[in-house]
């Protein structure tokens, strides 16, 4: 079934036996494993901690799949993979409502933008109930909110339940991305949930604080990050948070650091973060150039959310991590 995608041997074998074949290029191999509907990060534990056989990989690929992958799906990818035009997975988008013409504004001048009613409320919720179900906690019972399953992280492995599935490919969500990069042969990023509980005695904030995702050597390439609330998230709830227009200064500010600065270090040490507060359904979406990260949950209630991106096939990326 797989074998009409040849670049998944590929794939195994720039992994697994790097002095063998011409190595695929970096957001190709992005492209495919999304194509897959796989998690980076989860590939390369099974790659390089179960060292399998190109059979078993295939095998394993289709398990994460539920033990098939829709010829359509499969045609899709190879014809990107090809170079090939491709459109958007969820069918035509023209008449999908997406970023109004205030968003776009509000995009180009602070560098993010809330996509109100991304997927709705009853979408969001189930997606909640599945992550509270998945760490075995409650939503109504404050003391599960600190099990063992979660530990000192905010980070929920959860990635191919139904319900998070259903809000990659919400029409309004591929929309949106497809207007900020202006094309829809886009792929959506099999991303992680989360749970940001209330800080109290014995669970301090862990982070992620501050941050960027992408390298800061220039040149500084277009990129975009997405999180979906998945229920009403106040200011102090543990909100994502940024530095609003700061994807304009970027480049000026890091010429401005002394010689020998640590960029990220001054930035967590100086930059202030603006939390962004929102409704279940809606999603904040970034410049991935914009410092980030979530914030300390100083109110009664957990923030609960959804983590997803798309991509196009083909993207300026810079190898080089600053």
């Amino acid at each position: 079934m797989l074998s009409c995608i040849r670049e998944i041997a590929q794939y195994w074998e720039q992994v697994l036996q790097s002095e063998r074949g011409a190595a695929m290029p970096w957001d190709l191999q992005q492209t495919l494993l999304a194509g897959l509907r796989l998690n980076v990060l989860e590939v390369n534990r099974y790659l390089h901690g179960s060292r399998p056989t190109l059979h078993q990989f295939e095998a394993w690929v289709l398990e994460c799949n539920g033990g098939v992958i829709e010829e359509a799906r499969l045609e899709r990818l190879q014809r990107a993979m090809a170079g090939m035009a491709i459109g958007s997975e969820v069918g035509l988008l023209e008449g999908v409502e997406g970023l109004s013409e205030s968003d776009l504004e509000q995009w180009d001048e602070h560098g993010y933008v809330v996509l109100k009613n991304a997927v709705t409320a009853q979408a969001a919720e189930a997606a909640e109930l599945a992550i509270y179900e998945y760490l075995g906690m409650s939503a109504h019972d404050s003391e599960s909110w600190y099990t063992e399953k979660l530990g000192h992280s905010i980070w929920v492995p959860l990635l191919r339940h139904p319900a998070l599935v259903a809000n990659r490919y919400a029409p309004r969500i591929v929309k949106a991305f497809a207007q900020l990069w202006g094309c829809e042969d886009l792929w959506a990023t099999v991303d992680q949930g989360g749970l940001n509980p209330p800080v109290r005695p014995g669970w301090p904030f862990p982070g992620p604080h501050l941050h960027w995702d992408t390298t800061l050597a220039p040149p500084h390439h277009f990129g975009v990050q997405g999180i979906l609330y998945l229920a009403d998230v106040a200011e102090n709830q543990g909100a994502f948070s940024c530095v609003p227009g700061f994807h304009k200064r970027l480049e000026s500010w890091l010429k401005e650091l002394p010689e020998g600065v640590d960029a990220r270090k001054h930035a967590l040490a100086t930059l202030c973060m603006k939390p962004i507060a929102a409704q279940r359904g809606d999603m904040v979406i970034w410049h991935q150039s914009l410092p980030h990260g979530a914030s300390p949950n100083t109110s009664a209630r957990p923030r609960v959310a959804q983590y997803l991106s798309f991509r196009p096939t083909r993207w300026p990326y810079l190898e080089e991590w600053v």
